[in-house]
């Protein structure tokens, strides 16, 4: 190989090297940036899906519910029981499709 040739070869390595380079760093750079802190809305907005979280979990449901909701609440599922024929309507629905046969 000649001498400009290998030259040249070593300088496109060199740009397309540094150019990957460039692009991770800017990356990482955004990445480590929202890592370290948030948006004070953000921070806000999961600090109270956090709270809701630990209070649903200690009332066992549904956060300050009271008798009227789950009144209301037991007249919808025993409409949609009605409705749709019964069982149970917290699990999803298991779907059969049989083979067809050819002849």
């Amino acid at each position: 190989m000649s001498l400009p040739r290998l030259s040249q070869l070593t300088s496109l390595l060199r740009s397309a090297v540094s150019l990957t380079l460039r692009r991770n760093i800017g990356i990482s750079a955004v990445v480590f940036n929202k890592a370290k802190e948030l948006d004070p809305i953000q921070k806000l907005f999961l600090d109270k899906i956090r709270d809701y979280s630990g209070k649903s979990k200690a009332a066992g449901g549904i956060v300050d519910a009271g008798p009227e909701f789950q009144r209301n609440m037991s007249e919808e599922e025993a409409k949609l029981q009605r409705l749709y024929g019964g069982g149970d309507l917290t699990k999803f629905p298991d779907f059969k499709f049989p083979e067809p046969k050819f002849e």
